[in-house]
């Protein structure tokens, strides 16, 4: 016996073309049930607008709005609007618990969780990516739709093959930055194109916060400086002489090579050195301690580049850390005094980056950060969720005559390029 094999995701395409042609076929997949009755707040323009452009694209697509805008409730009201099975899709246990909470307040029941030692489905469902790609196979027919939040992480932290195997024909994904290049490629395949995209500078003052941008510049102590400049000599001479021989190559390019030599082990070694001098140098601390004095009665959120800066400003300052090592429990609870003013102040590396709901928060410190807008943006907008009368203010420490202001001028650079163009 003979067949044909496709992936989940073309079902529906081979079901029409199927029916189109006359052909008489037995489709045994399970046939994704209705979901019970919503309750959606009203939508903001930009709102009501992105969920149209997605319905009009065949209800597929990305809507891209900056973080703060509401991109949960856009889903949220599109899963009401279908009426289907629906599974979401988030990168972080953060993202899981805030998904989970949102849904509740809007759907009949509390949603099904996948992730965060949960294995309970239902007719709406949230998934970690992670867990995803376990149970995607199990559960490839079970939902009419998918949604991806954080989509721009499709192909690498979220495999486009989780997706190949659901064969939900309705797909909405979700950014605050929309990806480029092949990743693009991968989402549009997967997913669908960009179908709606307003930028932070379209809606600042309307549904974002207005917000000040403000550097602060900090110096090395002489000993310090002697150290950094040190191990950049170290870093640099290597470096300079891999690129002579290939120009053009990239930084894992450049580690590969370095890992067979001992001089190029040393120089990576002192490359990540310079990196720690400039993680929590003397300078900062300082600039951090006149920062929450002055801002001491504000929810206050601090971004580093690293867990271990993240867990020395909290020891320092005895303020809470937000990782990926803390348990639902204690996140929760952290979120909460967080939010009743209580414990006033967050540190994290990465994993306030993106999804962190709280629109109390008015002032985030970028203690450490990199050359990357998208990471970038996503600070910001933890602080743009707009409250009467709130102007929110980013602080950004940067060490002078160091890679660090190369790092924020790409930074600021690439965050007016991308205003730009949206």
């Amino acid at each position: 016996m003979s067949g044909w094999r496709a992936p989940a995701h073309l079902h529906a395409s081979v079901v029409r073309r199927l029916s189109d042609s006359g052909v008489r076929f037995a489709d045994e997949t399970r046939s994704p049930g209705p979901t019970l009755s919503w309750t959606v707040p009203d939508l903001r323009w930009y709102q009501d607008a992105a969920l149209a452009a997605w319905g009009a694209a065949g209800r597929r697509g990305v809507v891209a709005l900056p973080t703060g805008a509401g991109k949960t409730l856009v889903a949220i009201a599109a899963m009401a609007r279908l009426g289907v099975a629906t599974l979401c899709l988030v990168p972080t246990r953060v993202l899981l618990d805030q998904w989970a909470q949102a849904i509740g307040r809007c759907y009949a029941t509390a949603p099904g969780r996948i992730g965060d030692g949960e294995q309970r489905i239902d007719a709406v469902t949230v998934s970690t990516y992670a867990s995803a790609i376990t149970w995607a196979p199990r559960l490839g027919d079970r939902f009419g739709m998918v949604v991806v939040d954080e989509v721009h992480h499709v192909g690498a932290e979220c495999p486009r093959e989780v997706l190949e195997m659901l064969v939900a024909p309705a797909r909405l994904g979700l950014t605050a930055t929309p990806a480029v290049g092949d990743v693009a490629d991968h989402i549009d395949r997967c997913i669908g194109p960009v179908v709606y995209a307003l930028s932070i500078d379209d809606l600042v003052g309307d549904a974002l916060s207005e917000f000040d941008l403000i550097t602060v510049p900090i110096r090395l102590s002489s000993e310090e400086r002697t150290r950094y400049e040190g191990l950049r000599r170290t870093f640099t001479a290597t470096y300079t002489a891999f690129q002579s021989v290939a120009p053009g190559a990239g930084w894992d390019a450049f580690v590969t090579a370095a890992m067979r030599s001992t001089a190029g082990r040393a120089a990576v070694a002192a490359w990540r050195a310079s990196r720690a001098v400039l993680a929590y140098p003397g300078g900062k601390q300082l600039a951090l301690r006149e920062l929450l004095a002055r801002h001491a009665e504000t929810r206050t959120l601090v971004f580093t580049g690293d867990n271990a800066t993240a867990y020395a400003i909290a020891r320092e300052l005895l303020v809470m850390p937000i990782t990926h090592e803390i348990s639902r429990g204690e996140r929760a609870e952290m979120l909460a005094k967080f939010r009743s003013g209580e414990a006033p102040v967050l540190v994290s590396s990465q994993v306030l980056d993106e999804g962190f709901d709280v629109p109390e928060a008015e002032i985030a410190i970028v203690v450490g950060g990199s050359g990357s807008t998208r990471r970038h943006v996503q600070r910001i907008g933890r602080v743009l969720r707009p409250r009467d009368g709130k102007r929110a203010r980013v602080y950004e420490l940067a060490v002078q005559d160091s890679t660090e202001v190369a790092q924020m001028r790409r930074r600021r650079a690439g965050l007016v390029a991308e205003w730009a163009a949206s």
